[in-house]
């Protein structure tokens, strides 16, 4: 028995490592549909890797960072061939999510994110500041291997910072809300429909919004305020999600409200809305979250007491919390 446990932990690490790089792969090969070429250098405006690289750190454990790597490789060698640069944005797209990682862990940072500081943490920490590694070293490796003009540079280096931060904050979230799921044990009608006029009010609004030619990007805050405020981060995650997607094709073929913009126009513009909705929902969700664990945590203390009353006054009636209506009997 001892022996076979001794196998099994082996097996079942190299498994979640192997899983881990075969979903980084394909989150790879989603994003680079929608790439762009910048200053010579491949970017991508949303670069989903980056969000599966640091939930999987968190949910799996970080001895999966090799994972990343395979992962990492696999999706270089299907734009270039295997070089000493090609292992250099290897070493940079791994150390990444695996510093931002360590940061959040050194400030307390919770997956559930039902805290404003740990919103703030994974915007300041886990989005712009630990994918300045993987921006730094790729852009760096890319000119000195000459594949980057000097004057293109920070072009470059830019783009590839938003496309990874982007990635930690579209896709970690949903990623996090998501391990939370549990199916409901009362089916509330009404919740269901209103989840589903939601997906689809996200969904009519999210494509007249980037494919009309009028600047109505803007329509879809009211969507993201609806679903943090009703579902927080579950509700809210996927439909930023849905307005990045619509967004970013629509930027990269230049149609509906990106229609005539240069390239640089169209990037800073939807970068904008990406990181303008992204920050609106976790910030607003990870509020919202915190406000109500702060009422149950009430709650639970003026029953707590309730009960106290109730051994030391056995005759004594004491009103219920919450109150059963309006009146506070």
């Amino acid at each position: 028995m001892v022996r076979t446990e001794e196998f099994r932990r082996p097996a079942a690490a190299a498994l979640r490592i192997l899983g881990l790089a075969a979903v980084y792969y394909a989150a790879g090969r989603i994003g680079l549909l929608e790439q762009v070429v910048i200053a010579g250098a491949v970017v991508t405006p949303l670069w989903p890797p980056t969000g599966i690289a640091l939930a999987s750190l968190f949910i799996l454990g970080l001895r999966t960072w090799p994972g990343i790597a395979l992962g990492t490789m696999l999706v270089i060698l299907t734009i270039s061939s295997l070089a000493v640069s090609s292992l250099l944005i290897m070493l940079g797209n791994t150390l990444a999510p695996v510093c931002s990682y360590l940061l959040l862990r050194k400030v307390g940072f919770r997956m559930e994110l039902d805290r404003l500081r740990d919103g703030v943490a994974l915007v300041a920490l886990g989005a712009f500041g630990g994918m300045l590694v993987s921006s730094t070293v790729a852009s760096a490796t890319l000119l000195v291997s000459g594949r980057l003009p000097a004057s293109g540079f920070w072009s470059a280096w830019a783009a590839w910072w938003v496309g990874d931060a982007m990635g930690v904050l579209v896709v970690a979230p949903l990623l996090f809300a998501l391990r939370t799921v549990r199916w409901p044990r009362a089916i509330r009608t009404y919740r269901w429909a209103e989840g589903a006029a939601l997906l689809v009010c996200a969904v009519a609004v999210s494509l007249v919004a980037t494919r009309t030619p009028l600047a109505l990007l803007f329509l879809v805050f009211p969507l993201i305020v609806w679903a943090a405020l009703r579902f927080q981060l579950l509700g809210a995650a996927p439909v930023v999600l849905l307005v990045s997607v619509m967004a970013i094709v629509a930027a990269t073929r230049r149609i509906g409200a990106f229609e005539g913009q240069s390239l640089l126009q169209a990037m800073v513009n939807l970068q904008a809305l990406n990181g303008s909705a992204a920050l609106t929902a976790l910030l607003l969700s990870a509020i919202v979250t915190e406000q109500k664990t702060v009422r149950q945590k009430i709650e639970q203390a003026c029953e707590e007491l309730a009960e106290v009353v109730d051994r030391l006054a056995p005759g004594e009636r004491t009103p219920r919390w919450p109150p059963s209506d309006g009146s506070g009997r």
